[in-house]
C-alpha cells in the first residue's frame, strides 16, 4: 500500500528505478528539473521538458495530456544531482489557473508497479505551474516529498526561483509553450477521494474532501523566521522572496494562507557500506568545508523536524475533524438514541481516532529517533560559532589559537517543540550578521518572562548580550570584529565586567547622553564613508582613521541618553549598517521607548527579538510552527567566558 503525503512530508524510496504517473483534471504538461547539492538548476540543459525530452536517468513526457507516466532511473542520473524535481504546468490555451480544476494527482511506483507513495496536489488556486514532488538525496539515500508549491505568474516564475536567471527562465519558458499545441477539450479525470483511507504513513489521504474553515492569522508573535539568511550555506544570493510563490503548507482542511520559502539543501552523504545503517554525520560535498557540510546538516535536521511535526499534527487534525462528524452522523440518526447502538457509534468513531493518530504517532517517532541519532553525533561535532558553552570545543583548547577566518553562522540558541522537548535544533543566524539582533528584556513578551523579578530578567537580558558579543570576538581572527557599548546609565556594568577586565573593547562604556552621541557619530561617520568609497570603487582610499574591521554597537537601556538626533543616527545604522559592517545588538523594553509612538515601528520591525528566556515567538521558514527559544548562556559559575576571552586577548597580542 502507497504512503498517501500530505504538503510537506517526505517518505523514504526503497527503489532506485522508478515510475512516476500524473492524473491531472485537465491536459497538463509535465516536466523534470535536475538540482544540485542545493537544489539549484544551473542552466536550462538540466530541465526536461517536450522540446528536450532526454536527460541521463529521465525522459519527460511528450505533449500535454491529461495523464503521464515516466520512468525515472536515479542511479543513471548525473553524479552532482541531488535533486529530481517533477514540475506541473498548464499550456497556453487550456484553463487560466490549477483551482479551476480537480486537484492533479502524482505517484511513485517501483519496478514492480506497486506503488511507493502518492500525493494529490489540493490548496492551489491562481497558480498555472507547480512543483509536485520531488525525490532528493538524505544520507547516502533518496526520499520523495510532497512539495506542492505554486506559481501563479507560471514557469518563468518557477525557474527563476529554481535558480535560472530571469531572462533565461522567460526563454525557457517560451520554448516550453512552443513545442505544445493548444489542447483540446477533454473530460476531467476524476481523483480519488476516499476519506475512509488509511495509510501505512499514518498520515490522512491529503485529498478528503469537505469544508474549509477558516485559518486563524498568525500572530506577530509566531511572524517571525529565526534567521536572516536563505537557509543553507552556499544558497543563490539572488534568490526571489518569498512573496514570489503562495502555496499552503496548511492541512486540506485549513484555508491556505503560507508562503514557500526558498528550500534548504538536503545534505550529501557518502556512499553507504553494505550492512551498515546509514550514518547521521554530515556527508562529503566536493568544494565544501566541514563548517558548510555541518552547517547545512543542523539546517536539514531543522527542516525534518518541522514537516515531520507538521504531517504528524495534520494526521490528528484529520483523525480530530472525521470522529466528530462521525459522532454527529450517529447522533443525528434517531434509531442511534435508542439501546446501546448509540454508544457503540461512539465507541467506534473515537477507536478509529485513537487508531490514526498511533499511527501517526508511530511513524513521527521513527522520524524523532533519526534526528535524535543525527544530534548525538552531530552536537561534539560543531565548531566553536555553532557549539554549546558547554561544549568541550570551549574546553579542550582547540580554540587555542587564532581562527583563521571568519565563521560562516554563529549560535543564538536552541529550538524544540512540544512534541520532543529534549529534541534541541542550534538556531544558527549567517555571519556576518545581515539584520540587527534585539534581547527583549521587557515582561510582556511572554510567560516566562512576566513571572520573572525586573532585575534578574534585565541582568539576564545583558549577560545573553555579552555571551554573543564574547562568542563573536572568539570565533573571529584577531582584529576582524571591534565591539562598541554604549551603555548611558551605567546599569549593565555587571554584566560588560568581563569584557571591560579582558580589555577586548574598541572603547570604554559610552555613559550619559554625550557618550551616546559621540559614539553614534563615529560609527555614523564609518557608514558614510564606506558608502561613499564602495560607490566610488575606491575603498582603499578610506581615511587612515577609520576601522576597516566589522563594527559591533551593544546598545543597553535604550532609549535612556537618546535625543531626537541619537534616534535617528540609531535607525540609520540599523538600516544601512550591516551592508557595510557596522551590526547592532539592542538590549531594550520596547514599552520604554513607547513615546516615540510609531516612529520607532520600523526600527523593531527591522531587527531580530529574541528573549532571555524560553519564549515561542520564533516560526521556521517552511510550516511556521511556533519554536520554544531557549538562549545559549554560559554554565552557571563556569569561567568559560572568561577563557574564551583571554584568548581573544592573547591572539590579539
Amino acid at each position: 500500500m502507497a504512503a498517501e503525503l500530505v504538503r510537506g512530508q517526505n517518505h523514504a524510496l526503497s527503489e532506485h528505478r522508478v515510475r512516476i504517473t500524473v492524473s491531472a483534471g485537465t491536459p497538463v504538461l509535465a516536466l523534470a528539473s535536475l538540482g544540485d547539492e542545493r537544489g539549484t538548476v544551473t542552466g536550462p540543459e538540466d530541465v526536461a521538458h517536450p522540446g528536450a525530452r532526454g536527460l541521463p536517468g529521465i525522459e519527460a513526457p511528450e505533449g500535454a495530456a491529461a495523464r503521464h507516466g515516466f520512468a525515472v532511473d536515479l542511479d543513471a542520473v548525473a553524479a552532482g544531482v541531488h535533486r529530481v524535481a517533477v514540475l506541473l504546468s498548464l499550456p497556453p490555451g487550456g484553463p487560466a489557473r490549477f483551482g479551476a480544476v480537480a486537484a492533479s494527482h502524482v505517484a511513485v511506483a517501483g519496478p514492480d508497479g506497486a506503488e511507493l507513495a502518492e500525493y494529490t496536489l489540493t490548496g492551489l488556486e491562481s497558480e498555472t505551474a507547480v512543483v509536485a514532488l520531488e525525490l532528493y538525496r538524505r544520507q547516502g539515500a533518496w526520499k520523495v516529498r510532497a512539495v506542492g508549491q505554486g506559481y501563479a505568474d507560471g514557469l518563468p516564475a518557477l525557474f527563476t526561483d529554481q535558480g535560472l536567471s530571469a531572462p533565461a527562465a522567460a526563454d525557457l519558458a517560451a520554448r516550453v509553450h512552443a513545442c505544445v499545441a493548444a489542447p483540446a477539450a477533454a473530460d476531467p479525470v476524476p481523483v480519488a477521494a476516499d476519506s475512509d483511507a488509511v495509510p501505512v504513513s499514518g498520515v490522512p489521504y491529503a485529498g478528503t474532501p469537505g469544508p474549509a474553515p477558516a485559518q486563524p492569522p498568525a500572530t506577530a508573535a509566531a511572524a517571525q523566521a529565526p534567521g536572516p539568511g536563505p537557509g543553507p550555506a552556499s544558497a543563490p544570493a539572488a534568490a526571489p522572496g518569498p512573496g514570489d510563490a503562495t502555496i499552503s503548507y496548511a492541512h486540506p482542511r485549513r484555508r491556505p494562507t503560507s508562503t514557500e520559502p526558498p528550500e534548504p539543501a538536503p545534505q550529501a552523504a557518502p556512499p553507504q557500506q553494505p550492512g551498515r545503517p546509514p550514518s547521521p554525520v554530515a556527508g562529503d560535498a566536493a568544494g565544501w568545508s566541514m563548517e558548510e557540510r555541518l552547517y547545512n546538516q543542523v539546517w536539514g535536521m531543522f527542516e525534518d523536524l518541522a514537516r515531520a511535526v507538521a504531517a504528524y499534527r495534520g494526521a490528528v487534525e484529520f483523525a480530530d475533524n472525521r470522529m466528530e462528524r462521525e459522532l454527529d452522523e450517529a447522533l443525528s440518526d434517531p434509531r442511534h438514541r435508542l439501546g446501546g447502538s448509540g454508544n457503540a457509534a461512539r465507541d467506534t468513531a473515537r477507536a478509529r481516532r485513537d487508531e490514526l493518530v498511533g499511527q501517526a504517532r508511530a511513524v513521527l517517532d521513527r522520524d524523532l529517533a533519526q534526528l535524535v541519532a543525527e544530534s548525538e553525533v552531530i552536537e561534539p561535532a560543531l565548531p566553536a560559532s555553532y557549539a554549546r558553552w558547554d561544549n568541550p570545543v570551549w574546553h579542550d583548547g582547540r580554540t587555542a589559537g587564532p581562527p583563521e577566518e571568519a565563521p560562516l553562522a554563529l549560535r543564538l540558541g536552541d529550538l524544540h517543540l512540544p512534541e520532543r522537548p529534549d529534541l534541541r535544533i542550534p538556531m544558527l543566524v549567517r555571519v556576518p550578521l545581515e539584520r540587527g539582533l534585539w534581547i527583549d528584556n521587557g515582561r510582556t513578551g511572554s510567560e516566562a518572562a512576566m513571572a520573572m523579578d525586573t532585575d534578574r530578567l534585565r541582568r539576564a537580558a545583558m549577560d545573553m548580550a555579552v555571551a554573543h558579543a564574547a562568542r563573536l570576538l572568539a570565533v573571529h581572527p584577531a582584529d576582524r570584529i571591534s565591539v562598541h557599548v554604549i551603555d548611558a546609565a551605567g546599569a549593565g556594568a555587571a554584566s560588560l565586567a568581563p569584557l571591560v577586565r579582558a580589555g577586548v573593547l574598541a572603547a570604554p562604556p559610552a555613559a550619559g547622553s554625550a557618550g551616546v552621541t559621540q559614539t553614534l557619530a563615529r560609527l555614523t561617520r564609518r557608514v558614510d564613508l564606506v558608502q561613499m568609497a564602495v560607490r566610488a570603487g575606491a575603498p582603499e582610499d578610506l581615511p587612515a582613521d577609520v576601522d576597516t574591521a566589522d563594527q559591533l554597537l551593544i546598545v543597553h537601556d535604550f532609549p535612556h541618553g537618546f535625543d531626537d538626533r541619537a534616534v535617528t543616527q540609531l535607525r540609520y545604522l540599523a538600516d544601512e549598517g550591516p551592508a557595510v559592517g557596522v551590526h547592532l545588538l539592542m538590549v531594550a523594553d520596547r514599552d520604554e521607548a513607547s513615546a516615540y509612538g510609531p516612529l520607532l515601528d520600523p526600527l523593531w520591525r527591522s531587527l531580530m527579538r529574541l528573549s532571555p528566556v524560553p519564549d515561542d515567538h520564533l516560526a521556521d521558514p517552511w510550516v511556521h510552527h511556533a519554536w520554544t527559544f531557549e538562549p545559549d548562556l554560559p554554565p552557571q559559575g563556569s569561567r568559560v567566558l572568561d577563557q574564551a576571552l583571554e584568548r581573544v586577548k592573547t591572539n590579539r597580542g
